[in-house]
């Protein structure tokens, strides 16, 4: 059954959201805080069932902030390599679409969660468009009127505006706009690169030199019990050591090895999760409730490559979660897509960090978070894998507290791509 629509906001309450924006934008807070607080208010506005803003970079497009019935969307890929859609789309003040003139891959993902008819709007700067603002309705025979076209258009330039007043925007700045900075970035980063190997490498390897010290100068001096116990710590941490180096190296190189999703074999994903759980370390297994499917539609791509997604999205659950527990894996699919959920009861994540937290080396800054240790490259190696395989991948609150991780990959049976 089709969701039903909210009731249109009032001129007044629609007034207050405004304002609310312009005091999250006065205290220099105004990234994707005030993003979230945009599409929030363009579905309660509209009385749509759900609201999503996409950022347009000249390295792609990319849905960056969702509400309600498309927060699924979240990190989506969005296709504008074509440069005369782009401009078309940047002369639109406004625009109903049914979900049923979307290509069909695109209306996939629509249809099958009940949304029939999209309302949209873009966002310029300078004549340059940076965003298109987007709600969602279920009923295809609804007609869009004056009021919630002037609350789409207004919404959409407050957004566009966002991109003039936060240095946290746009989310994905990688692009020709940036190049100009990237030899300095580039020699920081290499600095940071080797002052946190360093330290990430020096724990494991001063605990696999004591364990193999005591072995060599006390093996006869030690029980079986002993023995056993000290082998299997050397065997943990050389394991440990061992991926940490690939993750290091794969993200100095800025590669993971991962062929196109596109020429790998299709391979049900609850089978090589099952597989990958059981390769976790013991104290990731004992933090972890597994609820997973007999089976789940195919998905292609690089099989052996969610091993290393699985790892690094369960060792960030834990590592922010209270004494390591209450981290939950499920997985299910929809008309289009595979997913996989890592959810945690944590420290949770804000909204203006959920993408920051992709970037390589970045991590939660708070002084009581930083106890947890790492180098900052878990999330950053798992979007490099996912993308690479026509999927995306999200961090978003969790109600009730905590965090949720959702990767997305397109069904083999459904075509390639997302875009």
């Amino acid at each position: 059954m089709a969701a039903s629509s909210a009731p249109p906001l009032d001129p007044v309450a629609l007034l207050d959201r405004l304002t609310d924006l312009i005091e999250v934008i006065n205290q220099g807070e105004s990234g994707l805080r005030g993003l979230h607080l945009i599409v929030d208010a363009a579905a309660t506005a509209t009385g749509a069932t759900g609201a999503a803003f996409v950022e347009y970079t000249p390295s792609g497009g990319h849905l960056v902030a969702a509400t309600s019935s498309l927060t699924w969307a979240l990190g989506l890929p969005v296709d504008v390599s074509d440069p005369e859609a782009v401009r078309m789309l940047a002369s639109l003040r406004g625009q109903q679409t049914l979900v049923d003139e979307l290509p069909p891959e695109s209306a996939a993902h629509f249809r099958g969660r009940g949304i029939q008819r999209i309302l949209s709007a873009v966002g310029s700067v300078g004549g340059s468009l940076v965003g298109s603002l987007h709600v969602c309705f279920p009923d295809p025979d609804g007609q869009a009127d004056a009021h919630q076209f002037a609350a789409m258009r207004y919404l959409a330039a407050a957004a566009a505006r966002l991109y003039l007043e936060s240095t946290e925007l746009p989310v994905y700045p990688h692009g020709p706009e940036a190049a100009a900075d990237e030899p300095q970035e580039r020699e920081q980063g290499r600095d940071l690169f080797i002052a946190m190997t360093s330290h990430e490498l020096r724990t494991p390897v001063t605990v696999i030199k004591g364990y193999a010290d005591t072995l060599v100068e006390r093996w006869d001096s030690l029980d079986d019990p002993a023995r056993r116990e000290a082998v299997r710590v050397v065997w943990q941490r050389a394991r440990e050591l061992a991926r940490l180096v690939d993750r290091l190296l794969n993200a100095a190189s800025d590669l993971t090895g991962v062929s196109d999703g596109s020429t790998g074999a299709p391979f049900d994903l609850a089978r090589v999760l099952r597989d990958a759980v059981l390769d976790l370390s013991p104290d990731l297994r004992r933090s972890m409730r597994v609820s997973l499917p007999e089976a789940l539609p195919k998905v292609r791509g690089d099989r052996a490559s969610f091993s290393t997604v699985l790892a690094e999205l369960v060792t960030n659950a834990c590592k922010y979660s209270p004494d390591w527990v209450d981290v939950e894996l499920t997985a299910g699919s929809d008309a289009y897509t595979v997913w996989i959920r890592v959810a945690d009861r944590g420290l949770g994540i804000r909204p203006e960090h959920a993408e920051r937290a992709f970037e390589r080396f970045w991590q939660l800054e708070r002084g009581d978070q930083r106890q947890y240790g790492g180098v900052g490259l878990g999330l950053y190696l798992v979007r490099k894998i996912v993308e690479r395989q026509n999927g995306w991948v999200s961090l978003r609150p969790r109600e009730g507290g905590g965090a949720v991780a959702e990767v997305r990959l397109p069904r083999a049976d459904a075509g390639a791509g997302v875009a």
